[in-house]
């Protein structure tokens, strides 16, 4: 329980400190922002400092509680951001899964079942293996694209299809210098350390 006040008359702004908190809202130029983000600084470093600073907030100006809401405002303004991110966030990662899954079905799936004609030697491995490899890549970030460019508030999302011009330009040099991305990852997989 916190220490009730002295005997005799409290001030006036002490039986009602909202309205006064309220109105210094709204006021950016009154509000501390530097102390505020010093002490957020110390109670995640030392605590004791603010817990002493308010000691003597109390010593001198004879109450508790701050007088600046600059704390809570900055609290508030931090909890929407944070908010926000999570939000585009958990949308990001939602794309993310649903252009995902139609790569997992090739890559996965699909490769394992042909994996025994992936890894022979010859050209049509190599060249089917390339192949399969590019469609689920380019498909993964055109899904990704078609993902993103229905947000009203993203501008250019034709940034989201670039990667599949890379793998569209990869493809061949792979093929023409012989690597087998099937052989190749299976080698990482089962290869022993």
């Amino acid at each position: 329980m916190l220490p009730t006040g002295s005997k005799g008359r409290t001030p006036s702004r002490a039986i009602s400190p909202f309205p006064h908190h309220l109105r210094r809202i709204v006021k950016w130029q009154q509000m501390d922002i530097e102390y505020t983000f010093s002490q957020m600084l110390y109670l995640c470093s030392s605590p004791k400092v603010v817990y002493q600073h308010t000691k003597y907030h109390k010593q001198t100006k004879n109450q508790w509680a701050r007088d600046d809401p600059a704390f809570v405002v900055v609290c508030i303004l931090l909890l929407a951001v944070s908010t926000l991110a999570y939000c585009a966030t958990l949308y990001a990662f939602d794309v993310h899964c649903n252009s995902f899954f139609p790569l997992f079905i090739v890559l996965y799936v699909l490769h394992f079942f042909l994996s025994p004609l992936l890894v022979a030697h010859g050209f049509i491995p190599l060249l089917l293996s390339n192949v399969i490899l590019m469609v689920a890549v380019s498909y993964y970030h055109y899904l990704n694209f078609l993902g993103y460019d229905v947000l009203p508030f993203l501008e250019k999302t034709t940034v989201f299809l670039y990667p599949i011009g890379i793998t569209i330009i990869f493809t061949p040099i792979f093929i023409l210098i012989g690597f087998n991305p099937s052989r190749y990852f299976l080698n990482i997989y089962f290869s022993q350390w």
